[in-house]
């Protein structure tokens, strides 16, 4: 696969997960933010289960067989994605797509403040500018009032915590395992399980209101949760780190395009600079390091 080709499958990564933000909110209609949540990720689930049975094979087959310890490793990063998840479907009842969009990608520059707490990683220079920028970004975005804060922003905002601790740990276990595919479809069904569980118990689920969110699911689903996962993992083995970096970036500004075109999103100039800083801190804290590896390496 060429580079161009990669980077096309994580463009359209980026794409699916911007619009994804869409169908969440629509899917709402008909199921609350824990039914919902728990459907589309056993659906996800399902989409990679032949992709992680196919890995798992070939992994029995080399002796990498799934222990105890394995099995935890999955069901913490399951809970941890069906947190993050369930506290961004709940700020999405109260909060428009384009702040969603935005606020949950606050999670990028905390991924390597936690590795510098949790596992003594020094973070490179660009964390500080980046974190920065991401807090009067934010600020920007309420309309440069701490005071305009929706709730549903604030849920948006503090599923970012679990977002990053996911990320700083869904790599090593990936290598622990041996296998992504198997650790996807792993922790989607934990995810589903659970949330399927707690909407049980807390909420009015009905065959009416669940074919009423049907179309929704069935796109926050297959795509966001089962497709989109499964050609960024393709795509991230061809392009270069850098490429992923920008163009995954990107999901951001595409939940802010399907915000307007479809619900009518609106943001004041105000908000907009909110939106471009954010991204830019974004960008910035992910090519930095890379670059100047790449410049040290060619010196």
């Amino acid at each position: 696969m060429s580079r161009l080709q990669a980077n096309a499958l994580l463009l359209l990564a980026a794409v699916i997960w911007g619009s994804a933000f869409v169908g969440q909110v629509l899917g709402m209609a008909g199921v609350g933010p824990l039914g919902f949540t728990g459907v589309r990720f056993l659906l996800g689930a399902l989409v990679v289960a032949p992709l992680a049975w196919r890995e798992r094979r070939a992994l029995q087959a080399q002796g990498h067989a799934l222990g105890v310890p394995e099995l935890r490793w999955i069901a913490l990063l399951g809970a941890l994605l069906c947190t993050g998840v369930v506290m961004q479907q709940i700020g999405l009842m109260s909060t428009t797509v384009t702040n969603a969009g935005f606020l949950t990608a606050l999670y990028v520059p905390l991924v390597p403040l936690l590795a510098w707490f949790f596992q003594r990683q020094a973070p490179h220079w660009s964390v500080w500018p980046a974190a920065a920028g991401c807090l009067g970004g934010t600020w920007l975005l309420t309309g440069g009032s701490l005071g305009a804060f929706s709730p549903g922003d604030l849920w948006v905002l503090a599923s970012a915590l679990p977002w990053a601790v996911h990320v700083l740990l869904v790599g090593q276990v990936a290598n622990k395992l041996r296998g992504a595919y198997g650790l996807a479809c792993g922790q989607f069904l934990v995810c589903g399980l659970a949330a399927s569980a707690a909407g049980l118990a807390l909420e009015p689920i009905t065959l009416q209101g669940l074919a009423s969110a049907a179309g929704a699911i069935a796109y926050t689903g297959v795509l966001s949760v089962g497709v989109g996962f499964t050609i960024q993992v393709v795509g991230q083995r061809h392009a270069p780190p850098a490429d992923a970096a920008i163009v995954l970036s990107s999901e951001t500004v595409f939940a802010a395009l399907f915000g307007a075109w479809f619900l009518g999103d609106r943001l004041s100039a105000v908000g907009l600079l909110g939106c471009g800083l954010i991204l830019a801190s974004i960008v910035g804290v992910q090519i930095l390091p890379l670059l100047r590896a790449r410049l040290t390496s060619t010196s």
